[in-house]
């Protein structure tokens, strides 16, 4: 039986989920409510600090939460470790084995979904010999054994903190092609957090936009892109009422501004389409402004999240 037969519509939902370290401490996580459909690639996103890393451990089941509630394929975080696969920013392998040893570990620990031939495709396309010590290996290649050992379960959800941040261009692109193109064929969820926009842009369709402990922006890209225009004239913040202005800078003698629409933009301001780094960009840059989750990613009756 494939892992999208019985993978819900859902694969993450959290509801008011909360996490804070110490109870002086700001919230890392605070009153966090949004959906993940299932088969979805998508980005998390955010400033430092803003719990991208809490959220991912959260949903592998590393951290339990403070408040709320968070769904993991339908079920408690941890309860699904077989086909939830977790790749962290240190990814913690045993120096002392080998890769061979590394890859007959996964087997061990994944007796039912366990591809032992995929996994050992991933490490030989990175021309590593098994029988190599992961102590050896540069941090590229570790990252090509640990992306082998998460792959090689056949997970149903994936999720990817900064797993790439320490590999030049050319690995990068090389390794996330396969993670993407394995995502592509199995319907693999996958969520993804990174500081590279246009790393994004090209492999994501979907977008979680965290800050102030919350999900600040959700949905699919085209559609959260296709709610903002990029406008461009002479005047004032106040003049684009009643559209919600995300940002406005000054630009020459009038001003350029992310606005979400509400109607028709008045033909004296020239419009355009954001690119995604523009979005992202004036999203963080102004905290204040109102959230917004599309229909499919919002847990509340509306889809705009106050």
């Amino acid at each position: 039986m494939s892992s999208t037969s019985t993978t819900p519509a859902v694969a993450l939902e959290a509801t008011g989920l909360g996490k804070r370290y110490g109870r002086k401490a700001a919230p890392a996580l605070d009153d966090c409510s949004f959906r993940l459909p299932a088969g979805r690639i998508s980005a998390l996103v955010g400033p430092n600090g803003a719990g991208k890393s809490t959220l991912l451990a959260l949903a592998a089941g590393l951290l339990h939460p403070t408040a709320g509630t968070l769904r993991v394929l339908g079920a408690a975080p941890g309860e699904l470790r077989d086909r939830v696969a977790y790749l962290g920013q240190n990814k913690p392998l045993y120096p002392q084995l080998t890769i061979a040893d590394t890859l007959r570990m996964g087997a061990e620990l994944n007796p039912s979904r366990w591809d032992a031939a995929y996994a050992a495709r991933i490490v030989e396309e990175g021309a590593l010999h098994p029988g190599q010590k992961i102590r050896g290996l540069s941090g590229g290649q570790r990252t090509r054994v640990a992306l082998a050992l998460a792959l090689g379960k056949r997970p149903a959800l994936m999720l990817l903190d900064e797993p790439m941040a320490d590999l030049d261009p050319l690995a990068r692109h090389d390794l996330m092609g396969t993670l993407m193109a394995d995502a592509a064929e199995h319907g693999t969820t996958v969520l993804m957090s990174s500081h590279i926009v246009s790393e994004l842009a090209d492999v994501c369709d979907h977008l979680l936009l965290l800050g102030g402990g919350r999900i600040r922006l959700g949905g699919g890209i085209d559609d959260l892109l296709a709610a903002h225009t990029l406008v461009t004239g002479r005047g004032t913040a106040a003049d684009l009422a009643p559209h919600t202005v995300v940002e406005s800078r000054p630009a020459g003698r009038g001003l350029t501004a992310l606005i979400r629409r509400e109607g028709p933009v008045d033909p004296a301001w020239q419009t355009e389409e954001p690119s995604l780094e523009e979005l992202l960009l004036a999203h963080l840059r102004s905290p204040d402004a109102p959230a917004l989750l599309t229909p499919a990613t919002t847990t509340a009756p509306l889809a705009v999240q106050a």
